[in-house]
C-alpha cells in the first residue's frame, strides 16, 4: 500500500471514532425521579432533564444568585411535577427569566443536581396573533 492510502485510511478511522464517540454524549430526556435512580446506581453520566422554572402567580421564585455572580440555585419543575433544587457553576443565562422550558445536562451530587449546561427554549418574538401591516 502506498503511503496515501494509509493516511486516508487513519484519516478515515479518527473521523469515524469522533463521530461515534459525540453520539455516546447524547441522551434521552428525563424526569428527576429517574435522573436519581441512574446516580443511586453508581452510574455518574450526565442525563437531560426537562421542565420549567419554578413560578407562583407568574413569579419566578427559588432563584438564588451568588454574592459573586459566578453561579446561581434554582428551582425546577420537571414533566411529573417533582420539583427539584438545581445548581448551576456559571452566570445566569440572559433568557433565562423568559424561557418557556428549560433542558438542564447534568448530574446529582448528594441532594442537588449539578446542571453543566443549561439550554433554554424561549418564546419566539416572531409568533404574533395579528399582523401588522
Amino acid at each position: 500500500m502506498k503511503k496515501t492510502h494509509i493516511f486516508g485510511i487513519i484519516v478515515i478511522a479518527i473521523a469515524v471514532m469522533v463521530i461515534i464517540s459525540s453520539t455516546g454524549d447524547a441522551g434521552t430526556y428525563m424526569n428527576f425521579e429517574e435522573a436519581l435512580a441512574i446516580h443511586e446506581n453508581g452510574n455518574g453520566k450526565k442525563v437531560h432533564v426537562v421542565g420549567q422554572l419554578k413560578k407562583v402567580n407568574g413569579q419566578i421564585i427559588g432563584l438564588d444568585e451568588s454574592p459573586d455572580k459566578r453561579s446561581f440555585y434554582f428551582t425546577m419543575i420537571d414533566k411529573n411535577n417533582t420539583e427539584q433544587r438545581v445548581f448551576h457553576p456559571n452566570p445566569i443565562p440572559s433568557d433565562l427569566l423568559r424561557s418557556e422550558e428549560v433542558v438542564i445536562v447534568g448530574y446529582y451530587k448528594k441532594n442537588t443536581f449539578i446542571a453543566k449546561e443549561i439550554l433554554l427554549k424561549c418564546p419566539s418574538k416572531y409568533n404574533e396573533d395579528k399582523i401588522k401591516v
